[in-house]
């Protein structure tokens, strides 16, 4: 058995399942909201999208409604912060990547919830993707996502990306 497989949530929404167990995860994420929103407006600031579509990954995503609470703080600030800079209206593409044995489906059945909270006035389109994979490989090609995201994932890698910048 892969390390990935031992690795994986508990997928489904009972009891024992992480969507039902993962309380501490969501106030870490309700938490560094304001460090979303002061850094999202910075980079807004230097990067413009040729065609206003954001593309968004996050990594690790796992199941359950933590899953689009991350997302949906992101999707508001950068809406938020285009209004402030007369940005034109803006399209997301959002990439949900966990290991291969997540639970997506869990996942694809909060999405009609979350597209209508998610609906209006300018706020653009909303295209959901799952990306399934490990993040130790390559998931998409270079200079394509405009924001990763990471909750409780990043603790995984055993080195720091070449790419990075301090």
């Amino acid at each position: 058995m892969t390390m990935e497989r031992l690795l994986c949530m508990k997928g489904g929404m009972g009891e024992t399942s992480y969507a039902k167990n993962s309380i501490l995860q969501r106030k870490a994420i309700m938490k560094v909201k304001t460090l979303l929103d002061e850094n999202l407006l910075k980079l807004m600031m230097l990067k413009k999208t040729s065609n206003g579509c954001w593309k968004i990954a996050d990594l690790g995503c796992s199941s359950g409604p933590n899953t689009l609470i991350s997302i949906s703080n992101i999707m508001e600030i950068i809406h938020k912060s285009s209004l402030k800079l007369n940005h034109k209206k803006l399209v997301f593409q959002i990439y949900l990547n966990d290991l291969f044995e997540n639970d997506f489906n869990n996942i694809f059945k909060l999405l009609p919830d979350f597209h209508q909270s998610m609906q209006g006035e300018n706020f653009g389109a909303c295209y959901m993707n799952a990306t399934p994979g490990s993040f130790y490989g390559r998931l998409f090609p270079n200079y394509y996502i405009d924001i990763f995201h990471s909750s409780y994932c990043v603790h995984w890698l055993s080195q720091v990306s070449k790419c990075t910048h301090s």
